[in-house]
């Protein structure tokens, strides 16, 4: 087992990455601040490791609420549902919140606990690849709305993140690609050595060998919470995370929600992001073609739907977190390895970038 820290002072958390990790109450229990937990997970998930969760609280008074699964389900109606949870059971203030499943579980967890009597601890249990390198880790919990991606949300730590790579081996290879894609960031945006490790193990990953992947997870989220520890509010250099987000939040809502995975659409976002970042002279041609391919070799795609026009992104992408002061803000690259927030991007390169391969 591996443990990491997201070091922000009294909030200080770790992040234990290693097989087996779901049954251990040594690992789990001194996170919790009373008798009162709560697992939240969704029908696909819990079948399968919510017992080895529930046996990990042994001595606790453990509910649970499943919630339907996939991101069209990540609303303000479903996560009513763990509130309703909640107050049916009569949980106060000291309960404990456990995410247990992907992304979308996570982010509604988490932002209930932010809620929840104006705040309860929670802990991070991620299922997927994707929640493991990135979403679990760093405090952003949201919900959608019908006009934007995780625009209702707030900024919340968890208590702990429990990453059972043992969780992996029945995830579905698309979502396992998904997931790649998040990895991949990483190595774009500030880490060119991972860059170069990706490209050499990238079979091995898509094998879902075990140390493969536990160097992978356990890279990414260092990465991560280096990034978070230096900026946890997003006002500077925790921005460069976004790589490809708003692209990929762009065709996530203009396909409807999960239509899409997540990391689908930020391998686009990612794509385009090189491509404009070509047109402004700070990638080479051959740089670009080296991001394709690493995607590609992950089985992600490379170009967006074609029902999206440019003019559609365009205006789903004025409706980002990204925008300040009505100016579209962009992670881009100037380099590999070198991530940069673009705030003055021509529009018609912006517009060539956005027709390529229609």
């Amino acid at each position: 087992m591996k443990t990491l820290h997201v070091e922000l002072g009294d909030r200080r958390y770790p992040i234990y990455i290693g097989p087996g990790l779901l049954g251990r109450a040594d690992l789990l229990q001194p996170y919790l601040s009373s008798r009162q937990a709560l697992v939240v997970s969704n029908t696909t998930v819990a079948p399968l490791y919510l017992e080895r969760v529930r046996a990990a609280l042994a001595g606790q008074r453990c509910e649970t609420v499943i919630l339907p699964d996939g991101e069209r389900y990540k609303t303000l109606e479903t996560l009513n549902e763990i509130f309703t949870a909640l107050l049916d059971q009569r949980f106060d203030r000291h309960c404990t919140i456990i995410a247990l499943g992907g992304g979308v579980i996570g982010d509604m967890a988490g932002f209930a606990a932010a809620c929840y009597q104006r705040g309860v601890p929670f802990i991070q249990i991620p299922t997927t690849l994707l929640a493991q390198v990135d979403s679990s880790v760093g405090g952003k919990t949201a919900v959608n709305h019908p006009l934007g991606k995780n625009m209702i949300g707030a900024f919340y730590q968890p208590r702990c993140v429990l990453a059972d790579t043992d969780t992996l081996a029945t995830l579905p290879d698309r979502e396992l690609s998904a997931g790649l894609a998040e990895v991949i960031k990483y190595g774009l945006i500030r880490d060119r050595p991972f860059l170069d490790w990706l490209e050499a193990h990238l079979d091995a990953l898509l094998a879902r060998d075990a140390a493969a992947l536990s160097a992978a997870i356990e890279c990414s989220c260092r990465n991560k919470a280096e990034i978070v520890a230096a900026d946890e509010r997003e006002t500077g250099d925790r921005a460069l995370l976004n790589l490809g987000h708003t692209f990929g939040h762009a065709i996530e809502t203009g396909v409807g929600y999960g239509e899409w995975l997540h990391g689908e659409a930020v391998a686009v976002g990612m794509v385009m992001a090189a491509d404009l970042s070509a047109r402004l002279g700070w990638l080479s041609g051959r740089q670009v073609e080296r991001v394709r391919a690493l995607l590609a070799q992950a089985h992600l795609p490379l170009t967006p739907p074609p029902e999206l026009t440019p003019d559609d992104f365009l205006r789903l992408m004025a409706v980002d977190k990204k925008v300040q002061d009505g100016r579209l803000r962009l992670i881009l690259l100037r380099d590999l390895g070198q991530g940069v927030i673009a705030g003055d991007v021509d529009a018609q390169q912006l517009r060539e970038t956005l027709a390529v391969g229609r």
